[in-house]
């Protein structure tokens, strides 16, 4: 372990359950080769801070690998290594920083617990009775001639004052505490601790006042103060669950399976997939479902889940997490748990690859929110002094105020609500991001670059002919059992094409990004894909089609001629975005379709032929080097490289499940006349982003201004702290929903 160590002596054994195998278990999403992965419900979970927190776990323990927070839903998702620490250990990690997990053991039944809910309610009802009631004991201050009430009076109102205030201290306030004091353990200074300081300094200067005889106090500000602060963390609560947007776009999820039932193979939605269903997982494909292997040999790429890369082996009758990648011949699967898409898209969010992706808006704004809370105490400090100079009566309300009144959560909320909108429209029109700053990265490209094969070219309807030595069925058959393996457009293409239903068994499968497919079937070696792969040449031809080359038993066969057939609308989709960015072209194939694509593209030397993956990759890297900001939109399979060495990639998806981790959008193929009225719109996010921004830092500007002026009352800061995260979040939500609206996209 690193950095931050865990006092298990105060948690003692209440987590020792969480040792328990079955327990455990029940617990985790993911477990394999020592990587294992889970969530924890986190009611405390309320602003940026807090954010920021359990999103650098990893700095307290090694042995956490990754954590993201769902905000809305109060959820941490944590990935770690076995070796290094336990469910247990970060759960007594979490509660030493008052992040208490509320650890549901029956959450796969869908149960919610609403325990925290009630708590809240709780607190909120003791501290309006305590305000309600002070008030009424503070009733003559507000009068004339208040100050002729006997002091037997004012002593006994003062004594009913503290003994009533004394719930709403150490009760309702006790979350601020344990949150500020637990973290400043730990060397972090978090939003809480400016709102504990208030709440203490008001306590302790009314106690002195109520028990030194100068007077009653400000109990009624103490508790009012609190009773709004809670009104208004339940507030926030059921604002962000009506404005949330993560449910919405999650179930739009674009990705379907190939289920089989007695040996015909269909294509299913994942949602229509059921415990017990047979599927066929190929080639580079994902597995939708934790499932058991049925027939074939697994070499499972978890690199999705865990980031590790080296592929892990399974035999028939093991059982295979979602998420994993097949690398190889197909596999058969029994499915054993049902289809979570929810659980997929998370898998998505939580794949990080780009090393030097660009830091954008709300990088910065994690970095203003750490210091933020430094700055306000020095103002609050600052103020405090200026006014004992100047009006002691002041200084307290002045010192309070300061405290309550500014908030960083308007500023760090406006970005996820702003793109977390802009998301789930992007999602009814047909357009899925992995996270919210791709609208950034996509609202500042000025290059885009397309793959060609299963991008701009429809691969369903791609026509083959063959050219060479006639082929008998059965070596037809044999080279339609090597290409219904694999994912790539031309091999389905060509599964497509040939009518043989005769299916052989393989060996030694293997295919190679941008070259081809090599395979032993019944004894035979067959390889097959471009013409260098196959013959060792690359001669140049006279042809308005790709060649896919058969070589069996070392005897060179012939070729497939295959035609391309674009998408609908390709042509206006280019014509379009040919007006506000630079587009280029790579492809695998020949240069037989250059005249075609030349008045597409206009520059000769943006279109580029007979590119492997890696030159895909260089092509993009020089690029970059330029100073450009790319696009990349391919089909994720030979440009997977690509994808995620551009600034933003988009993998184009049609009806089976083969989208790359790699990218940071899917585009449905049939959105893709949307195009570039989804990349313009990314540009109106931002402007809604920068107006939101504006309208926090006016309002901290202001309430600031107004509390170290001494004009405003702790009371009413803490009603507009709240209201202010509230209506940043609303305006830019309702923003968004009016411009998509005026934008006519398809939703």
């Amino acid at each position: 372990m690193s950095g931050v160590k865990v006092d298990v002596h105060k948690t003692g054994t209440k987590y020792a359950y969480l040792d328990d195998e079955e327990i455990k278990n029940g617990i985790l999403d993911f477990s394999d080769s020592g990587i294992s992965k889970f969530s924890f419900f986190i009611p405390s979970i309320h602003c940026s801070s807090c954010i920021w927190l359990l999103e650098n776990l990893n700095t307290m323990d090694e042995g956490i690998l990754f954590s993201s927070v769902n905000f809305t839903k109060k959820e941490v998702f944590i990935t770690f290594s076995e070796s290094k620490t336990s469910i247990r250990r970060i759960a007594e990690l979490l509660e030493s920083i008052h992040y208490i997990p509320e650890i549901r053991l029956d959450k796969t039944e869908g149960k919610a617990d609403s325990k925290t809910q009630k708590d809240l309610i709780i607190k909120i009802g003791i501290a309006g009775f305590s305000f309600m009631n002070i008030m009424l004991y503070n009733f003559p201050e507000y009068l004339p001639g208040g100050n002729l009430l006997e002091s037997f009076m004012e002593e006994f109102l003062g004594l009913m004052s503290f003994i009533l205030v004394l719930p709403v201290v150490f009760y309702c306030s006790n979350d601020y505490y344990f949150s500020a004091i637990k973290n400043l353990k730990k060397g972090i200074i978090n939003i809480d601790l400016p709102i504990a300081l208030g709440i203490t300094t008001l306590f302790l200067q009314s106690s002195w006042m109520i028990f030194f005889g100068s007077g009653i106090g400000y109990m009624d500000s103490l508790t009012g103060l609190v009773f709004f602060l809670l009104i208004g963390k339940w507030y926030q609560n059921k604002t962000y669950q009506v404005l949330s947007f993560e449910r919405t776009y999650k179930s739009f999820f674009p990705v379907a399976v190939t289920r089989i039932n007695k040996g015909v193979e269909t294509v299913a939605p994942l949602k229509d997939l059921k415990v017990g269903n047979m599927i066929v997982i190929k080639n580079q494909e994902l597995i939708p479902a934790d499932s058991k292997l049925i027939k074939g040999t697994g070499n499972i790429d978890y690199s999705f889940v865990t980031g590790e890369s080296l592929p892990v082996s399974k035999e028939e009758g093991n059982h295979v997490f979602a998420g994993g990648r097949q690398i190889g011949s197909s596999i058969e699967l029994e499915v054993e748990k049902e289809v979570d898409q929810s659980k997929l898209t998370l898998l998505w969010n939580q794949y990080h690859t780009k090393s030097d992706r660009e830091k954008g808006l709300e990088t910065i704004i994690n970095k203003v929110s750490q210091y933020f809370t430094i700055i306000i105490l020095a103002i609050a400090t600052l103020a405090a002094i200026a006014w004992v100079i100047m009006d002691a009566s002041k200084a307290i309300f002045s010192f309070t105020a300061v405290l309550i009144v500014a908030c960083p959560c308007a500023l760090a909320l406006t970005i996820p609500f702003t793109f977390g909108g802009t998301m789930r429209w992007f999602g009814r029109a047909g357009f899925y991001l992995k996270k919210a700053d791709v609208v950034e990265g996509l609202s500042k490209i000025d290059t885009i670059v397309f793959d060609k094969t299963g991008t701009i070219t429809l691969s369903a309807e791609m026509n083959a002919s063959w050219i060479g030595e006639p082929l008998s069925e059965q070596e037809l058959a044999m080279i339609r059992s090597i290409t219904k393996h694999s994912a790539h457009p031309i091999s389905r293409a060509l599964t497509l094409n040939i009518n043989e239903s005769e299916s052989f068994e393989l060996d030694n499968f293997q295919e190679l990004p941008g070259l081809g497919i090599s395979a032993v079937v019944k004894g035979l070696k067959i390889n097959l894909g471009s013409e260098k792969f196959v013959t060792g040449k690359d001669l140049e031809k006279d042809s308005s089609a790709s060649q896919v080359y058969i070589n069996i038993n070392n005897i060179n066969k012939g070729y497939f001629n295959i035609h391309n057939r674009y998408r609908e609308g390709m042509d206006k989709v280019i014509t379009s975005l040919r007006e506000k960015f630079e587009l280029h072209l790579l492809s695998g194939d020949n240069d037989s379709e250059r005249e075609r694509l030349l008045p597409l593209f206009l520059n000769n030397s943006y279109l580029n032929f007979n590119q492997s993956p890696e030159e895909k990759l260089e092509y993009i890297k020089n690029l970059k080097k330029q100073g450009k900001k790319v696009l990349m939109i391919g089909d994720g399979l030979n440009d997977a490289g690509a994808l995620n060495e551009s600034d933003v990639g988009i993998s184009i998806a049609d009806d089976i499940f083969q989208f790359s981790p790699a990218c940071d959008a899917i585009l449905e193929s049939a959105s893709f006349s949307s195009l570039f009225k989804l990349i313009s719109f990314s540009k109106k996010a931002m402007n809604v982003v920068y107006v939101s921004f504006g309208i926090s830092f006016l309002y901290n500007i202001v309430g600031l201004s107004f509390a170290v002026g001494g004009s405003l009352s702790p009371v009413i800061a803490a009603i507009l702290m709240p209201l202010s995260s509230v209506s940043v979040v609303s305006f830019a939500t309702l923003s968004i929903s009016l411009l998509i609206r005026k934008a006519k996209l398809p939703n």
